[in-house]
């Protein structure tokens, strides 16, 4: 491809990455005006005991009956990078549908993020574009690709993140020079206009630091705890994954009735643990604030249902991402064996939180570049071993491997 083709491009590249950008904020923006509308407001105009339940079942009915009418969607994460991968394109006939089902569980406080719909809208976005730019031949394979590192760097706040995280695996090539180029032009003009919006309107949307930490008089042992503890997490993941698609399998098809199920389980947890609920984005940092008061059991309680009620809310059709949810889940659980064994909650929480979404993700830069956002600079060293260790065990055979990312 000639210099005119390279530059031309590019420039797509960079304005439809604007455009991304504009997308994911608006999303977030949405979502986060109908949770403060649904949960905030109503609530301090209604005293109503079973709030939580009524509004999550119906929730689940209005999320059923959508799915009834538009289909099954979003795709999970994993999902949709494995159809780019292995199709090099991803569908954009129900691109609005689409937008509809991937903020309507969120809105209703199901525990999921918004990363699993975000990245197919914009991968469909980036395929639209290269179906209608024939002329740049095999470049245009990349750009659904590109569209998901995009879209992943730009909601965790992490451009590097984006880039790596699609890529690290066996599998996986760095991209040529001239096709970096064009990777990191769409990350960083999506992450630029995702930036300049937040600051524009005093939002803070995002990942963004939880606080300082100092490695004196480190506790090796509890440390080694920490990281037993984060794998153990993981496989608590894999089997709550295999046993909800086990217990849920018998109501695919029947949107409605999953909705039902789903809404009345997300409720009734809610209820009783109101940090299960949502994404976990916001609560990761309450979590300084409210966690000693909370209590270990509580903590416990709260980090192991997380986990158990984003595989229910994924299986019963209240489709979203997983790493918000999880990365609280691991957050939780720190802070409770920070209390347990008398050390800093922010070293704590961020070396279970690391071998926990190591365990599962089996990437450990990925991880790493990713939690970074959240934990302070001086404990990546620790992060780095937190989360290669996770990867040296095998995930065990009669667990599901196949949620694996």
């Amino acid at each position: 491809m000639d210099l005119k083709n390279n530059l031309l491009l590019t420039a797509y590249t960079i304005i439809i990455g604007v455009i991304a950008g504009l997308i994911i904020w608006c999303f977030i923006r949405g979502m986060n005006l109908g949770i403060n509308f649904l949960w905030d407001y109503l609530p301090s105009l209604i005293n109503f005991k079973y709030y939580t339940i009524v509004v999550c079942l119906m929730g689940g009915i209005l999320i059923g009956l959508w799915k009834t009418k538009y289909g099954d969607s979003p795709e999970e994460l994993n999902q949709v990078i494995k159809t780019v991968k292995q199709e090099h394109r991803y569908s954009y006939s129900n691109i609005f549908p689409s937008i509809v089902s991937s903020i309507l569980p969120l809105i209703f406080g199901a525990s999921v993020g918004p990363e699993a719909g975000l990245t197919g809208i914009i991968a469909g976005l980036y395929t639209w574009m290269g179906d209608k730019l024939k002329i740049f031949n095999e470049e245009l394979e990349e750009l659904a690709h590109i569209g998901i590192t995009a879209t992943l760097g730009t909601i965790f706040v992490s451009p590097m993140f984006g880039f790596v995280e699609p890529l690290e695996n066996e599998e996986s090539k760095l991209p040529k020079t001239s096709k970096n180029i064009l990777y990191f032009a769409a990350i960083l003009s999506s992450f630029g206009i995702f930036v300049f919006l937040n600051h524009l309107t005093h939002n803070q949307a995002g990942l963004h630091s939880i606080g300082t930490a100092t490695l004196s008089n480190l506790n090796y042992l509890g440390i080694i705890i920490l990281i037993v503890f984060g794998i153990l997490l993981s496989y608590v993941y894999f089997a709550s994954h295999k046993l909800s698609k086990i217990v849920f399998e018998s109501l695919d098809g029947n949107f409605i009735l999953k909705g039902i199920v789903g809404g009345l389980m997300m409720g009734i947890i809610g209820t009783l643990l109101p940090l299960t609920m949502f994404s976990g984005e916001k609560q990761i940092y309450l979590l300084l604030d409210v966690g000693a008061q909370l209590g270990i059991i509580v903590l416990i309680l709260t980090s192991i249902l997380k986990i158990v009620l984003t595989n229910i809310c994924i299986e019963t059709g209240l489709k979203g991402g997983h790493f918000f949810p999880l990365i609280f889940s691991g957050t939780a659980m720190g802070y409770a064996l920070s209390i347990l064994l008398n050390m800093d909650p922010i070293i704590s929480m961020s070396v279970v939180t690391t071998s926990f979404m190591a365990g599962i993700l089996k990437k450990p830069i990925a991880v790493v570049l990713l939690l970074m956002i959240i934990f302070p600079m001086n404990l990546i060293p620790l992060m780095l071993v937190s989360a290669v260790v996770p990867c040296l065990f095998k995930t065990p055979e009669f667990l599901d491997a196949s949620c694996e990312y």
